[in-house]
């Protein structure tokens, strides 16, 4: 009988995890809107928030043109990526940092994929079988996450609206999460 009380509160726990993960953090209502979407100024960027903010809290999500993006504060840098990992969808906004390399990448929460902060880039830890004695290493499958170029000018940071000529394999997802879809995190 104690062990069907261990097993339900365990079943109970994960469920309520599952839903905090799912449920997530709430886009930032940025001061430049209402809405909750960024504000578009005359030289075509668009207002996240105030540097001084964004350093405090190291990250920050918001949308720009409808699609959720995340802007971290790390290592004296600021970088925008999508918010939505390429590979299912996971919010980066919950992830962990980690340095791999010398490089900075967020830890998607869902499936442990890494995303360099600076170029995108997924990597993986692979092997070469034909050495005698192979030893994993760091290995990059290419750009895999849209990432977004910011601007800090007095005290704002800004992101540039992304260009959409050239597609990344987030892209899919951030359609899917676009203007609260039917897998949007939003309330």
């Amino acid at each position: 009988m104690l062990d069907l009380i261990v097993l339900s509160l365990h079943f109970l726990l994960c469920f309520l995890i599952f839903l905090a993960i799912w449920r997530g953090h709430e886009d930032v209502d940025l001061p430049s809107s209402s809405t909750g979407t960024a504000e578009m100024e005359p030289d075509g960027l668009l207002l996240i928030g105030k540097e001084e903010d964004i350093k405090k809290s190291q990250r920050i999500t918001a949308k720009v043109n409808g699609r959720e993006v995340v802007v971290f504060y790390h290592d004296g840098k600021f970088h925008a990526l999508d918010s939505r990992c390429y590979h299912e969808g996971g919010p980066l906004c919950l992830g962990e940092i980690e340095d791999i390399n010398g490089q900075a990448c967020i830890v998607c929460p869902w499936h442990k994929y890494k995303i360099t902060l600076e170029t995108g880039e997924g990597l993986y830890e692979g092997i070469n079988p034909l050495e005698p004695s192979p030893m994993p290493q760091w290995q990059s499958k290419g750009v895999k996450q849209r990432i977004h170029k910011v601007t800090v000018e007095n005290g704002n940071v800004y992101v540039s609206p992304p260009d959409l000529s050239v597609s990344f394999d987030s892209d899919y997802f951030a359609e899917k999460y676009k203007n609260g879809g039917d897998l949007s995190m939003e309330k």
